[in-house]
């Protein structure tokens, strides 16, 4: 089935959305890869003795990203992810144990593990980049599986590795209204969808910026702490606001308004991360320990909206030159980086420095 709003077809989004909501509900599902590997995976953080069970033939292992697995201090990493025999003492506790790095200091001393001295399979790679795209940690169970296993859903590899991108050249407008806020009257809130259902990114539009001119911009990443309760722990509720203000005193603008929680984590996650920060890691620090690359976002949505309302050339309110490269590589103009910073707190200066030192924020 080919899709109306792009080159991506349908079917593959639509088979990983449905495998992305499968694991979130806790069942397995199929990988296979165009080498012949067939496995039959579920999400790590959800290890229970009697599912357990699944994943009791030879061959079933554990699977963590380079980035947990090398805070566990396993060798050797010889790829990512890094497969871990399931023998020994990796019982269910353990399992889930070392998905979530939340008890890391209650549990020093752990294992030794075997690690699995090959490189990765495509299939491998795929499953934990699905748990990714589920929102859960980065952790998963894998064994190899006939072509279809007990009717489970099957999801080739390609699909799984494609489709951040597969969905951002699917989006396409589908809500439009007039929304007049406290600092920006005239602005319009326009939704954005892929083709598979599946998560939904938001533009506001202030004022009628003209569509030859480079339009003054600002990509944000949603915060439900900071944006909606205020939290102190980041500066993203400022930076929401501020923008929307600066935007309007310039005459127009655009903000997206981007359903990448937690630097493309997600909420749960997110939480998680600042359970590890309340232990003494920082930011950059605790996405690792769960496994994450420091930033895990994608920019190529951002890119499609910009595209979609018009716009080839961006004035961009950031702080983050990541951002810049990222528009930059998927094909808008950035034409010039407008500061957008705002003085810390007491809360969130540690949070801030980390940005500056570790992430290459302009601060």
């Amino acid at each position: 089935m080919s899709s109306p709003f792009g080159s991506a077809p349908v079917s593959g989004l639509v088979t990983v959305d449905r495998a992305v909501s499968e694991l979130r509900r806790g069942l397995d599902v199929v990988v296979r890869d165009d080498d012949g590997h067939v496995l039959r995976v579920a999400a790590a953080e959800y290890a229970t003795p009697d599912r357990m069970a699944g994943f009791a033939a030879p061959g079933a292992r554990l699977l963590l990203t380079n980035r947990r697995a090398g805070t566990l201090k396993l060798r050797p990493l010889v790829g990512d992810p890094v497969a871990l025999p399931l023998a020994g003492p990796l019982d269910a506790a353990t399992i889930a144990s070392l998905a979530d790095p939340t008890a890391d200091l209650d549990l020093p001393l752990r294992g030794p593990f075997s690690v699995l001295r090959r490189a990765p399979q495509a299939a491998e790679f795929a499953a934990v980049k699905l748990m990714k795209l589920a929102r859960l940690l980065p952790a998963a169970l894998a064994v190899d599986a006939a072509a279809a296993d007990d009717g489970l859903l099957a999801v080739p590899a390609a699909e799984i590795t494609a489709y951040d991108l597969a969905a951002a050249r699917g989006l396409r407008i589908v809500s439009d209204a007039r929304v007049p806020l406290a600092d920006a009257e005239q602005s319009r809130i326009i939704g954005f969808r892929p083709p598979d259902g599946g998560i939904e990114h938001l533009a506001i539009l202030i004022g009628d910026p003209p569509r030859h001119l480079p339009v003054l911009g600002r990509l944000h990443s949603e915060c439900f702490t900071g944006d909606l309760l205020g939290s102190l722990k980041c500066d993203c509720g400022e930076q929401l606001r501020g923008a929307i203000r600066a935007i309007a005193e310039a005459g127009g603008g655009v903000l997206l308004y981007l359903a990448q929680e937690g630097r493309g984590i997600g909420l749960m996650n997110k939480l998680k991360a600042y359970r590890l920060q309340d232990q003494g890691f920082d930011t950059v620090e605790a996405n690792e320990r769960l496994g994450f690359d420091p930033d895990e976002r994608v920019f190529q949505p951002a890119a499609e909206m910009l595209r979609l309302l018009g716009f080839d050339a961006v004035r961009l309110l950031t702080n983050n030159p990541e951002k810049v490269a990222g528009l930059t590589a998927s094909g808008i103009n950035v034409v010039e980086r407008v500061p957008h910073a705002f003085p810390a707190n007491n809360h969130n200066e540690f949070y801030l420095a980390t940005k500056r030192a570790k992430s290459g924020h302009l601060l």
